[in-house]
């Protein structure tokens, strides 16, 4: 029998599922809507009572307990997703349209999105979906949001290396993050459309190029890279998914791409053929499910799932919980590489703090293929900041 905390609220409610562990470690997910209180238990969850999913919403490691009273009571944010009729977009939309911590759901697509945001509102979650449909709307979609996630874009096929999307996505999250620069300058901007080893540094080039620029709010959604590697790791150990958390930092494309398995909590042991065959899946897998759908899409569903978990961290961060990590491509410092993906602490104003401690003590067979992936991470970076500076050379040429 679970134990729980109530507290009342007004409107949406988000609770936070507890599970101590025999390490001292607390984790939390999950949510659940009440009418009248938020619920901290073991018992709910918008994912349903399986608790490996349920788990996987929110990050494995949290240092302390949080207490009910830490979550503002009232707490209720209007989220954007732009893309939002496309293959990542249509399930991320249904995916946070469940969770009550939102209010509104702003979604914006340059076609058919009237049909997207017609379906959802149908659920009966609190959030009030609003759509947005072509350029001359984008600014009133993002008036006022507290979180814009960006899944915009073409998709991987069979064949396609992320590079190869570089030049159509690269004006696609240019244009939107200077409409976000305009409109929310203070939102936490998540980037989804690939190749995010590029697209990142495109938008922080841009942002700086508006005067707004706050590294501790730009985010790369690396996410998938982490539920990959706990559903895999869980998968060859046979562990509880519930119970397996796996940093993965560097980049989010092939070798950048680097899952700390030492750092793998709970404590567990690899083979050196274990090591390198769950690395090389972690780093592959995109492709797999490309492979897989052959031609017909690629990892949309997944992705969606992780982008979910990520903006639903951020809420929580926004809504006042202490204790939310997850890794992300930001600006850092970590390594001698402008852009790198760590296991971060958020909070209200977005990046707290880096958990640099993850690359300590890593095994020699982590430490070269750390050294291996800067290469090319620098240069997807460079290939960003590159195109950003030649668009705005080319609009000041004019």
């Amino acid at each position: 029998m679970a134990s729980t905390v109530t507290f009342s609220s007004v409107s949406a409610q988000a609770g936070l599922i507890q599970k101590p562990r025999n390490n001292g470690v607390t984790s939390y997910s999950g949510l659940k809507t009440s009418s009248s209180t938020v619920s901290f238990g073991l018992e709910s969850s918008f994912l349903g009572r399986n608790a490996s999913l349920r788990a996987s919403v929110a990050p494995r490691i949290v240092p302390k307990a949080v207490s009910g009273s830490q979550i503002s009571p009232q707490a209720s944010y209007k989220v954007a997703v732009l893309g939002a009729a496309g293959g990542i977009g249509q399930p991320l939309g249904l995916l946070i349209k469940m969770s009550p911590l939102v209010s509104e759901l702003h979604l914006y697509d340059i076609a058919n999105v009237k049909g997207v945001a017609a379906d959802l509102s149908h659920c009966n979650t609190p959030a009030q979906v609003l759509d947005f449909t072509g350029p001359s709307e984008l600014a009133n979609c993002l008036k006022g949001v507290d979180v814009v996630v960006i899944p915009a874009g073409v998709p991987r096929k069979p064949g396609m290396t992320r590079d190869d999307l570089f030049n159509i996505n690269a004006s696609i999250v240019k244009s939107l993050v200077e409409a976000v620069a305009d409109n929310c300058p203070d939102a936490f901007i998540h980037i989804i459309s690939n190749p995010v080893n590029s697209t990142v540094p495109i938008a922080a080039e841009v942002l700086k190029q508006k005067g707004v620029y706050n590294p501790k709010k730009l985010f790369g959604v690396t996410t998938l890279d982490v539920i990959r590697a706990n559903t895999f790791v869980a998968q060859k150990k046979n562990l509880k998914l519930i119970d397996v958390d796996v940093p993965v930092v560097g980049g989010h494309a092939g070798i950048t791409i680097l899952p700390l398995l030492s750092k793998t909590r709970p404590s567990v042991t690899f083979t050196d053929e274990e090591t390198e065959e769950l690395t090389k899946r972690i780093q592959n897998a995109g492709t797999e499910v490309v492979e897989a759908k052959a031609g017909a899409g690629s990892a949309t569903l997944s992705m969606a799932y992780a982008a979910a978990r990520f903006v639903e961290s951020s809420l929580r961060a926004l809504a006042g919980d202490p204790d939310v990590y997850e890794c992300t491509f930001i600006q850092s410092e970590v390594t001698d590489l402008p852009f790198f993906a760590s296991r971060v602490k958020l909070g209200k104003n977005g990046v707290e703090s880096v958990v640099s401690a993850d690359l300590e003590g890593v095994t020699e067979y982590e430490a070269k293929a750390l050294e291996a992936l800067k290469a090319e991470l620098k240069g997807s970076i460079e290939k960003g900041i590159a195109f950003a500076n030649k668009q705005q050379e080319a609009v000041a040429s004019v």
